[in-house]
């Protein structure tokens, strides 16, 4: 199984939700590149993420962002 560029496009902003309280979110801004703004419609639309412009991980998200850390800094 090979990741695909809207996969990888995911993962990377999922990567980039705060890891240090559940209280911290995103806002993806309407003049973010069409590629971040459709990976946080597939996240929302997924339930990994509250908002379809970002807001706050579900808890859905949070594991998921736990897994995705855990693969990014073996991988490192």
């Amino acid at each position: 199984m090979s990741l695909g560029t809207e996969q990888i496009t995911d993962l990377e902003l999922l990567l980039k939700f705060p890891t240090s309280s559940a209280m911290q979110g995103l806002k993806i801004h309407h003049d973010a590149p069409a590629s971040l703004q459709a990976s946080a419609k597939r996240l929302f639309d997924r339930g990994i993420i509250d908002q379809v412009d970002g807001g706050y991980l579900t808890e859905l998200g949070h594991e998921l962002q736990q897994h995705a850390l855990h693969l990014s800094n073996a991988l490192k």
